[in-house]
């Protein structure tokens, strides 16, 4: 598989840019690469290279994840449908005259883009919840409860919008598709505008009497519980994908999903560094000459380190299997100790003649190994 190219360079701006310059860049290669307007060999692959690159860069949460990860990363953690999942392509080519969904259905293969969930209007909103956990539950999993505000059917009228005992009928103008097309002309020829239906709002039907606890809406916002399952060994950063749990839709219309994103709190004893953790211990300099056995703190527990004789300040001691469980995988990472060796501000005056004896026999060693060393 050839390597993909850098999402700024796709575009061509640089990795700065506002979300506006990203959006007038694609606007602009979209008008030239369009396959209904440019039938050369390459166009339509070029096309979906520029619409990958705006979905990512035009996403702040995405954009951010690329910016850090870089690609191999980024594509190990993102489909191609969760690359185009939320992504406003819809506003630009109304504005080019282009009917969104046909476009993406020919060249994404219908199913997964726009022919697909991607093409409907009907669908809800995806959203996005952060959530906060301890490095101790990301290294167990946890089931957490939490509190999302979204769109719901209306209890009173179950989101047909239309009062009780009243009439819901198919829009005449659209007939119940909830869109509407117009031709108009423009410096390319004759094209197809396909824009919300005026006379039900993009609905699809008419309501005759509205219901007054939704104002005719059909929906409500809502506070729903929900418990997020978070498997062990996940990092701040990933995202737990809940189907169906996102903004609800009227006419019978498919929910949106909901993204958890995960944030691992910072540890007092640990540091992270994918599945390794880090923290550093302090011995004493007796210890360090001597060697000698200590005991560190765990995750699950203490541990037993050996400190072999002469170890230096600054050295790491690898503790296997003492990180954070793979969560793509089997096993653990590693817990790295690494060794400060405490110098003592102050000592009596016995431990000053021990330690002058002691200067005295380490400077008589090195004088002879001094005398044997020729350069």
């Amino acid at each position: 598989m050839a390597q993909k190219r850098d999402y700024y360079e796709v575009l061509g701006v640089p990795k700065g840019s506002s979300k506006d310059q990203i959006k007038d860049a694609y606007r602009q290669l979209a008008l030239k690469y369009h396959p209904d307007r440019n039938k050369e060999a390459g166009a339509e692959e070029k096309f979906k290279e520029i619409s990958e690159a705006y979905a990512v860069l035009s996403d702040d949460q995405k954009r951010v994840q690329y910016d850090h990860l870089g690609h191999a990363s980024f594509d190990q953690r993102y489909s191609q449908e969760d690359i185009f999942r939320g992504a406003d392509f819809g506003s630009i080519f109304r504005d080019m005259g282009f009917d969104f969904g046909d476009i993406f259905g020919s060249i994404f293969g219908g199913s997964g883009f726009g022919g697909g969930r991607y093409g409907r209007s009907n669908r809800g909103e995806d959203i996005g919840y952060n959530l906060e956990i301890t490095l101790e539950e990301a290294a167990r999993g946890v089931e957490k409860e939490i509190q999302v505000p979204r769109t719901e059917k209306c209890d009173v009228c179950n989101g047909s919008g239309a009062k009780q005992g009243t009439n819901v009928s198919v829009c005449f103008k659209c007939h119940g598709a909830g869109k509407v097309q117009n031709m108009r002309q423009s410096g390319f020829g004759m094209f197809v505008q396909v824009t919300p239906c005026p006379q039900c709002r993009g609905r699809g039907r008419l309501v005759e009497s509205p219901c007054g606890n939704c104002s005719g809406s059909g929906l409500m916002r809502k506070k729903r519980k929900i418990t997020v399952k978070v498997p062990s060994g996940i990092d701040t950063g990933n995202q737990l994908r809940l189907r169906g749990e996102g903004e609800m839709v009227t006419s019978g219309g498919e929910p949106g999903d909901l993204y958890v994103i995960v944030h691992v709190a910072q540890h007092k004893l640990f540091v992270r560094d994918g599945d390794d953790l880090y923290r550093v211990e302090m011995i004493t300099f007796p210890q360090a000459v001597l060697g000698a056995e200590i005991s560190v703190p765990t995750l699950d527990g203490p541990a037993m380190v050996k400190i072999h004789s002469g170890t230096q300040h600054g050295e790491a001691i690898r503790v296997k299997g003492h990180g954070m469980p793979k969560m793509r995988g089997y096993g653990k990472g590693d817990l790295i100790v690494k060794v400060g060796i405490v110098i003592p501000e102050k000592i009596n005056s016995q431990q000053q003649a021990l330690i002058e004896q002691l200067a005295k026999e380490f400077n008589s060693e090195v004088t002879a190994k001094k005398s044997k060393f020729r350069l």
